[in-house]
């Protein structure tokens, strides 16, 4: 595959620490709506918190995860790096397997269940055993997302572990 030039690497790695901020930005926005709504009493609050987080959901976590996994493979084959030559390359491979599965399905169907509960049962939902486990989720999936994005950001400063050694 062809080479990038240093100005088009530059614009491709622009557009890839762009997306991940959003996704991570979202997460955070996410972990505050989240909060919001364990902790307050008013059914309106609690329902466009939920609301809030499911349109995020269905818009910016996907476009975002999309943008940056696009992005992430595009320089990883355009540029010296390679998909399995390095294993910080490898372990932001494995982190992006969870951030997906995490972002755009578990964070997506457990806002969408806690929207639902709270839409049946206004404020009341907050006592029912099934969203309180579902909250759980969505919570527990909302701060590993951060990690696993803040583990990301570090590996790719930090790109611990070096290279692959060749096999023979």
């Amino acid at each position: 595959m062809k080479r990038l030039t240093i100005t088009q690497k530059k614009w491709l790695l622009s557009a890839h620490i762009l997306f991940s901020a959003i996704m991570f930005g979202v997460m955070i926005a996410f972990l505050i709506l989240s909060i919001t709504a364990a902790a307050t009493k008013d059914e309106s609050i609690l329902e466009a918190c939920y609301t809030g987080m499911l349109i995020l959901a269905k818009t910016s976590v996907r476009a975002s995860t999309i943008g940056t996994v696009a992005t992430g493979i595009a320089l990883s084959l355009m540029t010296h790096w390679g998909l399995l030559k390095y294993y910080w390359i490898i372990a932001k491979e494995a982190l992006t397997l969870v951030s997906i599965g995490l972002g755009v399905v578990g964070i997506y169907i457990w806002t969408s269940r806690a929207a639902d509960f709270v839409a049946a049962e206004g404020i009341g939902a907050m006592q029912s055993a099934d969203f309180l486990s579902n909250r759980f989720y969505l919570t527990a999936g909302i701060v590993l997302q951060i990690v696993s994005l803040g583990a990301m950001f570090v590996f790719s400063v930090f790109k611990p572990w070096g290279q692959r050694k060749p096999a023979k």
